[in-house]
């Protein structure tokens, strides 16, 4: 199935960056809202309620967000994120790369609209396996 669009209206960069940003930003509070259900409805983990763990036990349960803003900061500013500075870190590099994600599929539907026709869930999971799976935990081993 091909979309057409029709010859009076050009490609919208502007356009692309925000709907892309909103759909983004969605996607990511949704995957959230999805993580946070997920976490209830599983067993709890002893370690994390063994209030004699060490904060190099803590740092090692820390999630892949959170383990990339600390890389990011320890290696672009040289400062260790605190306990309270990771709980708006983790999440600003979460939605950072959603809406990374979405701006450059939105942008690429206003040049090639052809994406629009069902290929937004196999975008969608490519970047998550590549980027949140994949780029995301391998910089936070550095």
């Amino acid at each position: 199935m091909t979309i057409m669009r029709d010859n009076s209206t050009k490609p919208s960069i502007a356009k692309g960056i925000l709907v892309g940003l909103i759909a983004g930003l969605a996607a990511s509070w949704t995957m959230n809202r999805f993580q946070d259900v997920w976490i209830a409805l599983s067993p709890a983990n002893d370690l994390t309620n063994d209030e004699s763990s060490t904060e190099e036990n803590r740092e090692s349960e820390d999630n892949a967000t959170v383990r990339a803003a600390s890389a990011i900061s320890e290696g672009l500013f040289e400062h260790r994120l605190t306990a309270g500075e990771k709980k708006i870190a983790g999440p600003a590099v979460h939605y950072a790369v959603g809406a990374t994600s979405g701006i450059v599929y939105g942008i690429a539907a206003e040049f090639l609209p052809e994406v629009t026709a069902g290929l937004g869930l196999p975008y969608g999971t490519a970047f998550w396996l590549v980027v949140d799976e994949g780029a995301v935990p391998f910089a936070a081993i550095f």
